[in-house]
């Protein structure tokens, strides 16, 4: 049966080894390296899909979990989908809900079977397991669904770590045989091993056996050394095949995103811009601002004098830290259409200079104008 994903390479990179291509979807094409803006909650956090479009972002992302407790998935199937539901007609991710499970629910219990938690809404009792998320994420109709794993702490000892791995591989399994949608929904592993370099090794191994339309990396951006990350992404990249998509998840500072992408990486995605963003503070090409403090009061320039988004062309520093300590919506509007286009034109800039043999100059380049370092913990 014809993959419902495709990966299409269109170049790799001299001076870096990067890689630039398309992900060919039922909703249409993905041009890799890409961000994918975050819509938990079947939408991005104050974004229109309008919006969402005037700064051409390919993908969103939706999840799981977050949707089987509100509004439920049978709601969204019979509104004919995410898709539909949330009138946004280009490609979606949607992420297994192993990561929410894991971090955000009261009374887990973790079996062979699955996971029994409590929600952290009402503290009603549920399941998940790997047939359980095959079948919510069936009835979203995502692009891109993801298969259900069990997400270790970091730190976490080599033995702990690689009892999870195995369980993972064997959900894996199960995920694949319960996928009821493989023509039109691609089905992506996620690689774990916390930063063992054998147990990210065993862990490709079996789940590259399998031959998933596509590969995530999990695990990292938990907490790590960004160096550490950097490290585990340089053996573990190399260990999933050339000719499928690389997802690595919850990662969207732009320092993580261009030593990613150098590092082989097609997809990324993170809360990072939205929920700073909420908080009055931006990236910008001058680096950080935090546009809510009062030394912006009486400043009447853009947000950002080199960028050329709706928000920059049209209002002031002075107005939206006014907007932001009003407690105004507007002001958490601006300042996240701002967020977002950034890193997507940093994506956009990402693949032009994959075109022009000369990322490494562009990551030194940005760095330097951003005012920070390639291990630098800010963003």
């Amino acid at each position: 049966m014809t993959s419902a994903i495709r990966y299409e390479p269109i170049k790799t990179c001299k001076q870096s080894g990067a890689r630039l291509g398309r992900v060919h979807t039922p909703h249409g094409i993905i041009d890799t390296p890409t961000f994918m803006p975050v819509g938990t909650l079947a939408t991005v956090k104050t974004m229109s899909p309008e919006e969402l479009k005037q700064m051409d972002a390919h993908i969103i992302l939706s999840n799981t979990y977050h949707l089987f407790l509100r509004p439920g998935h049978d709601i969204i199937r019979e509104a004919g989908g995410l898709h539909k539901f949330m009138n946004w007609d280009r490609p979606i991710l949607t992420d297994s809900g192993g990561f929410q499970v894991f971090s955000l629910a009261e009374m887990r219990k973790i079996t062979e079977e699955g996971v029994n938690f409590r929600s952290h809404i009402n503290g009603d009792k549920l399941f998940l397991s790997p047939e359980v998320a095959m079948n919510i994420q069936n009835a979203l109709g995502s692009d891109i669904m993801m298969a259900f794993d069990e997400c270790p702490p970091y730190p976490a000892e080599h033995a702990y770590l690689k009892r999870s791995l195995e369980r993972t591989s064997r959900w894996a399994e199960r995920c694949l045989e319960a996928h009821a949608r493989p023509q039109d929904q691609g089905l992506f592993a996620i690689v774990q091993g916390g930063m063992h370099e054998d147990l990210r090794r065993q862990s490709a191994a079996d789940l590259t056996s399998m031959d998933f339309p596509g590969y995530a990396i999990g695990g990292l951006s938990v907490g790590e050394p960004k160096h550490l990350m950097y490290e585990v992404l340089e053996y573990t990249v190399p260990l999933l095949p050339a000719n499928k998509p690389r997802y690595l998840m919850g990662v969207g500072s732009p320092d993580a995103l261009l030593e990613g992408a150098i590092r082989g990486v097609d997809m990324f995605d993170c809360v990072l811009p939205t929920r700073i963003a909420r908080n009055g503070t931006t990236m910008t090409s001058q680096g950080r601002v935090v546009v809510r403090n009062a030394q912006y009061a009486r400043d009447f320039g853009p947000l950002d004098p080199n960028c050329d988004c709706y928000t920059c062309r049209n209002y002031s520093r002075a107005y939206l830290r006014h907007l932001i300590k009003a407690d105004e919506t507007f002001g958490l509007r601006l300042t996240t259409y701002h967020n977002l286009h950034f890193l997507l034109e940093l994506m956009r800039g990402v693949r032009q200079a994959i075109r022009e043999d000369r990322l490494l100059d562009f990551r030194d380049e940005f760095f330097e104008q951003y005012g920070m370092h390639a291990n630098d913990k800010g963003f």
